[in-house]
């Protein structure tokens, strides 16, 4: 007698946010992982890039349209579709609001980095994760790709002992870096700024790496490359308010035009007659709430500290990265292809090309470590992410990757500390912004 196979549920998401950030989680759930996921509807504020995305799950994965809802019908969305997880990618600011609503509704939750912005939103979301006793992941894709894991690996091993201190450089480029002075996250109550928006991947990835948490931080951050005065200042100023279409970007290395390509006209150039966003301002224009010259100060619980760098105009991307331990020195260096958001790939984004691990111990000769070359985006940190997430049995994670609702709070709570001491110039203790007297650590 033949035994029939056992079919397994597949488990139903929905995705809220149909930004370029979205299609990295509708590429698992139609493609990647389409035997145990399903995608059960897309939820935005503009119908025209929700019609892009269902034209586009048919051309790269023969995929039917998906349902598609008003964000005013996000709960009438939870209510009909009864998802088992809500992936949350819309703007920074209304993060909370998504999943807050979407664990109330008894869902789970996956959101894009930063979980939020302020530390207001922030405490609503913990009390809501103790509240429902919902799970809350945040894609701290950094933490996955190779490099990186193998310098958790090498701290877990104590390979130059107890680290002490952490210098930590990162470098967007006038390619990348620029690009977050055209879009919404040039207004800092959209995004936080950079130590909210980006640095929260690092401030994450130093948390991780040393197993503590954030203490106390001090900070210094200007606006002196981008916006008006400045390119007045140094002669990059050019009289335009958005480049596409106007002669006064022409031969701009600054400016981007969204008709040069696909993808950058489906999601923001045609969809602007509904909701008129601008994808392409004038980065030496008015409007620019955001610091792009950043250095922090953090002190660790377990002793640690860390010097932090942001340079949001440099003329390559990467970073450096070096710890100083009791038994000797690792420095991590690596060079990174620059990208514009939903410009290109969004699996092959932002791929290493070129990157140097070495250890120095103490009284012997520095070793270089070998580092796995990595697929995919973010320096081969992505895939292993969705596999993490979607997988219907999930690879081992000795390393602790993972990252829950705690994890996030902490990397955004040390930006959130860093904005409010650039404005007072005074230390700020991460106590006094957030308590955390629940009985999870997730």
């Amino acid at each position: 007698m033949k035994t029939r196979k056992r079919r397994v549920a597949k488990k139903r998401h929905v995705i809220v946010g149909t930004g370029g950030r979205s299609f990295m989680f509708a590429d698992a759930l139609l493609n990647l992982y389409k035997d145990n996921c399903v995608l059960s509807a897309i939820c935005d504020l503009n119908p025209l890039r929700m019609e892009y995305h269902n034209r586009r799950y048919q051309e790269d994965w023969g995929a039917g349209p998906v349902p598609m809802y008003a964000a005013a019908d996000f709960d009438t969305m939870l209510r009909k579709e009864k998802p088992h997880t809500v992936i949350v990618t819309t703007m920074d600011r209304t993060h909370h609001e998504y999943i807050i609503r979407a664990m109330e509704a008894g869902c789970d939750v996956i959101t894009e980095k930063p979980m939020t912005t302020d530390e207001n939103k922030c405490r609503a979301i913990m009390e809501a994760v103790e509240r429902t006793g919902r799970q809350l992941r945040v894609t701290f894709n950094y933490r996955y790709a190779p490099a990186r894991s193998l310098v958790k690996q090498l701290l877990m091993e104590q390979t130059v002992g107890e680290i002490k201190s952490v210098h930590f450089e990162w470098l967007l480029d006038t390619r990348h870096g620029a690009d977050y002075f055209r879009r919404w996250h040039r207004d800092k109550r959209n995004s936080g700024g950079l130590m909210v928006h980006k640095a929260t991947h690092h401030f994450d990835l130093v948390n991780w790496w040393l197993g503590s948490e954030p203490e106390v931080v001090f900070g210094l951050g200007s606006l002196a490359f981008y916006g008006k005065a400045n390119g007045q200042r140094f002669g990059n100023h050019r009289p335009y308010t958005r480049s596409t279409g106007s002669p006064a970007a022409k031969g701009d290395p600054f400016a981007l035009d969204l008709r040069d390509g696909a993808i950058l006209q489906g999601l923001y150039l045609e969809p602007e007659k509904e909701d008129a966003y601008i994808r392409d301002q004038n980065v030496f224009g008015d409007g620019v709430s955001i610091e792009d010259t950043m250095n922090v100060m953090v002190g660790y619980k377990n002793g640690a500290q860390l010097s932090y760098t942001l340079t949001a105009y440099s003329p390559w991307e990467g970073f450096r990265i070096a710890f100083n331990g009791t038994k000797g020195r690792i420095e991590l260096d690596q060079f990174e292809t620059s990208y514009i958001s939903a410009g290109n790939s969004h699996i092959g984004d932002g791929v290493t090309h070129s990157q140097r691990l070495t250890v120095f111990p103490h009284w012997e000769k520095p070793r270089h470590i070998s580092i796995p070359e990595g697929k995919g985006g973010h320096g081969g940190g992505d895939l292993p992410l969705l596999a993490d997430l979607f997988s219907a049995k999930p690879p081992p994670d000795p390393l602790g990757r993972a990252a829950g609702a705690r994890d996030g709070a902490m990397s955004i709570l040390t930006g959130i500390a860093a904005n409010r001491s650039f404005a007072t110039g005074e230390a700020v203790r991460i106590a006094d912004l957030q308590a955390f007297p629940y009985s999870f650590r997730t």
